[in-house]
């Protein structure tokens, strides 16, 4: 065989897998929300679950992810974003950079059962917070914060140096060159980062069940904010869509535990979808912003 019928070749076999993939991501998301059809109804989604009878809502363990993952966020966003700058523009190669990309290293590898068991020695234990919000949120942010630093050092790495030394050219500091040039730049692959990491945040469930708890206090918007049952208090307990699915699949405390495990499965992967969506939007908005793709330039005639 020459070499244009071995290209063609590897490329018949490349199209396979990649179209066996989404095959397989189709009939992941079909067997996941037929077996939860009916996920939609605005009781299931917004009340309260019930140990006594069938049909019990998920309410609260939704309001706990979405909130779980605006704390996590606000900060393992930061630290990486932080650290990704660091070992793309400031740190010099030497035993020290080493030493750093080891930690990442390793911190990538741990699994999350030793991270949530870290967590509880740590977070609930040492701090005597007891189970929390803060607690699991600073426990997932462990897990994220090697694949945040290594998405956003790569993606400030990959902008072009012409791009950079532009911004020099015109007297520009460094940081300014990192803030105005290189960061707006790389947002598309930096989203990418961010989207990962909120999908783990979202299916979780072994380091919240150490850190975050397996119980959601009753919440009442209007009690004071150091309270157990207000809904922001950040430490309070909380338990997770993806814990409660594995606490019905685990216990079954409830006559019809496998349904409702089934639909919440299905709320957790629309969820997922929803954010990846609403967040590849975003990027594209800011980066056409930043570039100036969306401007338009209207031409008038003067008669």
């Amino acid at each position: 065989m020459n070499a244009r019928s071995i290209d063609k070749l590897w490329t018949i076999i490349l199209y396979i897998v990649s179209y066996l993939i989404v095959l397989l991501l189709i009939y992941l998301l079909w067997e996941i929300i037929s077996n939860g059809w009916g996920f939609w109804d605005p009781n299931f989604l917004f009340g309260r679950p019930s140990n006594t009878q069938a049909g019990g809502g998920i309410g609260p363990q939704l309001f706990n992810s979405f909130y779980i993952l605006v704390l996590t966020l606000a900060i393992s966003i930061p630290l990486g974003l932080g650290s990704g700058i660091y070992l793309a523009e400031y740190a010099k190669p030497g035993k020290f950079l080493t030493f750093v990309r080891l930690c990442i290293e390793t911190l990538a590898s741990l699994p999350s059962i030793v991270v949530g068991l870290f967590g509880l020695l740590v977070f609930v234990t040492m701090t005597g917070w007891g189970y929390s919000l803060i607690g699991g949120s600073l426990a997932i942010t462990i897990l994220n914060l090697p694949s945040l630093t290594r998405v956003s050092e790569t993606a400030l790495l990959d902008v072009p140096k012409n791009i950079k030394e532009g911004s020099f050219g015109l007297g520009a500091t460094k940081w300014q060159t990192i803030v105005k040039i290189s960061i707006p730049t790389a947002i598309p692959q930096l989203i990418t980062g961010i989207i990962l990491s909120a999908g783990r945040i979202f299916g979780e469930a072994a380091a919240l069940i150490y850190t975050a708890g397996l119980t959601t206090p009753v919440l009442n918007s209007i009690a004071p904010i150091n309270s157990q049952m207000n809904p922001f208090n950040i430490f309070r307990p909380a338990e997770t869509l993806a814990v409660h699915i594995w606490k019905l699949n685990s216990e079954g405390i409830v006559p019809d535990a496998h349904e409702i495990a089934a639909k919440s499965a299905a709320v957790l992967i629309v969820m997922v979808l929803l954010f990846n969506l609403l967040a590849r939007l975003i990027a594209n908005f800011i980066h056409r912003r930043y570039t100036g793709t969306n401007r338009k330039v209207k031409v008038k005639e003067i008669m």
